[in-house]
This record gives C-alpha cells, structure tokens and sequence, in this order.
C-alpha cells in the first residue's frame, strides 16, 4: 500500500484557486439549466486534515439549487475512521428522520472513504454515495507527503485513545467490500495528493474529470456531474 512513485508535484494543487475562479464564472454555478433540489437531503463529508469549512462552497450552492445539505460536523478530519464514523452515524440519522428522505453522501478525499463505509453500515438511510479523489481502492496510497500525516496522525490516534491501528480492520473490510448502494467515483489523473488509480475499483461507476485533488470540491466539471446525479432517484422504494 502506498506505493505511488513517481509522485507529482504538490505545488500543482495551487490550481484551486484558478478552479476557483472558473467555477464562479461558469453558468452551472448560477443554476443554469440545474434540476431543482427539491428538498433532497445531501450529507458533505470533508476529506483528510480538513473540516467542514472546505465544503462551504458546494454547501451554499447546493442550498441553492433547492437541496438540503448538511455539514458532517467535522472539525478536523484526523481521528480513526472508526472513531469518526460513530458521529456521522448520527448526523445522517437525523437528517434522514427530519426530511424523511433517504441521504446522498458526498465526500471529498477521506471524506468519501468515510461515505463509503457508512453507506456500508446503513445502506437503508442512504440514496447514494460520490466521492471526490477518493482512494476506495487503496486508501494508502497518496501522496508521500500526506502519507507522513497519516502517520502522524496514527501517533494522534495512539496517545488520544490507547488502542493500535487494528482497530481499523473492520473499517478496511467494509471498505473493500461491494457497496451496498450506488456509488460513483468522480477522479483526475493529475490528482496531485491521491494516486488516481487507488480511485478506480470495477465494482464501483467512475467519472474522470481534469483539475487538481484539493479543487475537486471547487471544479465546475464536478458540479455538472453533481447537477445530473444528485436529482436522480437511483434506488427503488
């Protein structure tokens, strides 16, 4: 696991901001010919080091577009999966109580990773899941650089809570396992934190994009893609 090399350049995830930029301009930002929300609960998951203010701008767009999205209430994405799992249970619990709607999951990075797993463990609270640069496939294998704050990371996890990374195997098992609802991975091959490959499993519908890892959440390419997915009822009641 863990394997990428050569590994790219970070500093072309500076492209955000020109992300950024094109996506404020582009018409699907606007709403343009975007299907109405309706209502539809969406749940934004934030990827590794990050928190929920990395999804604010798809948040407020999808509040536009008619959705009712809901921040994970992730403060810092660095504690087990496991760990981290246990609260977004109950966040997507109650937002499916309170709209009566079953939830698409969008994470981004981790974040999806994450998404996965609890569609995993609640498929009949979950419509759909996407993720963003998310390594289903190897979640190992990214960026050396980040690869050294995910060890840093486990140190953070083994002072705070006592226990080993084995923790974690039942996460990895479901993980790996077939997903239990539709889920689609949405990748770059310039992906500059994850390797693009780890994103790509045969079990899982995935759709290439071009821009950089940390402007996924950012890319106007994605936003159409969340315009055409997003109002779909993919599962039968």
């Amino acid at each position: 696991m863990g394997r990428w090399w050569p590994a790219p350049p970070m500093w072309l995830e500076g492209r955000m901001y020109l992300e950024w930029l094109r996506l404020i301009r582009d018409p699907v930002f606007r709403g343009d010919e975007v299907p109405p929300g309706l209502g539809r609960p969406v749940l934004l998951v934030p990827g590794f080091l990050a928190g929920d203010w990395t999804l604010r701008t798809p948040y407020d767009w999808l509040k536009r577009m008619g959705y009712r999205p809901r921040m994970a209430g992730v403060a810092f994405n660095v504690m087990y999966s496991e760990v981290m799992l246990r609260p977004l249970i109950d966040t997507l619990t109650a937002l499916h109580r309170r709209t009566g709607a079953r939830v698409s999951l969008v994470g981004h990075s981790r974040g999806g990773v994450l998404a996965k797993v609890l569609a995993h463990r609640r498929p009949d609270l979950v419509e759909q899941v996407i993720t963003l640069g998310s390594p289903l496939k190897d979640p190992f294998d990214v960026h050396p650089i980040t690869m050294a704050g995910v060890h840093a990371a486990h140190v953070y996890n083994l002072m705070r809570y006592g226990h080993p990374a084995s923790v974690e195997m039942r996460f990895l098992r479901d993980l790996a396992a077939p997903p239990r609802v539709p889920t689609t991975s949405i990748y770059s091959r310039s992906d500059g934190v994850v390797n693009w490959h780890a994103c790509l499993r045969p079990d899982i519908n995935a759709i290439e994009v071009n821009g950089s890892h940390v402007g996924l959440s950012l890319n106007p390419e994605v936003y159409r893609i969340l315009s055409y997915l997003l109002p779909a009822p993919w599962r039968h009641r």
